[in-house]
């Protein structure tokens, strides 16, 4: 991992990303970033148009060779103690995205697929609504 901690913060606010924690985890196998983010829609679900973005912050650095591709583990809160919940995406999806051996299509559905919203969600939800 070749970005220190502060250049990935300030590129997940360059792309509109409320970074309330970022750490990298280089002992990690393979390398992770653990994103914690305070969402600008604190809904039901997680904003998959933010999810991009965060995404796309990771994408550029690793197209511009500031960062090889590894993990990324975001928690995405309503407010510092009031989570919303957890995505990721793992470093070969990256790495396949880069060499065209998926569409972004396919990239966006697995991390999609990844999405899994905290127990208090359900209990929020209005009458009727999962």
């Amino acid at each position: 991992m070749t970005e220190p901690i502060a250049e990935l913060e300030e590129a997940f606010r360059n792309h509109g990303i409320d970074v309330v924690d970022v750490a990298a985890v280089p002992s990690a196998d393979p390398d992770r970033i653990e994103l914690t983010y305070m969402t600008a829609y604190p809904g039901f679900q997680i904003n998959h148009p933010e999810m991009g973005r965060a995404l796309n912050t990771v994408i550029d650095l690793c197209e511009d060779d500031r960062l090889e591709p590894c993990r990324l583990e975001a928690t995405v809160v309503r407010s510092p103690d009031d989570p919303m919940g957890v995505w990721h995406a793992k470093p070969e999806w990256f790495r396949d995205l880069a060499e065209y051996k998926i569409s972004e299509e396919t990239f966006s559905t697995r991390v999609l697929s990844t999405i899994t919203h905290t127990a208090e969600e359900s209990n929020d939800a209005p009458e009727g609504q999962p």
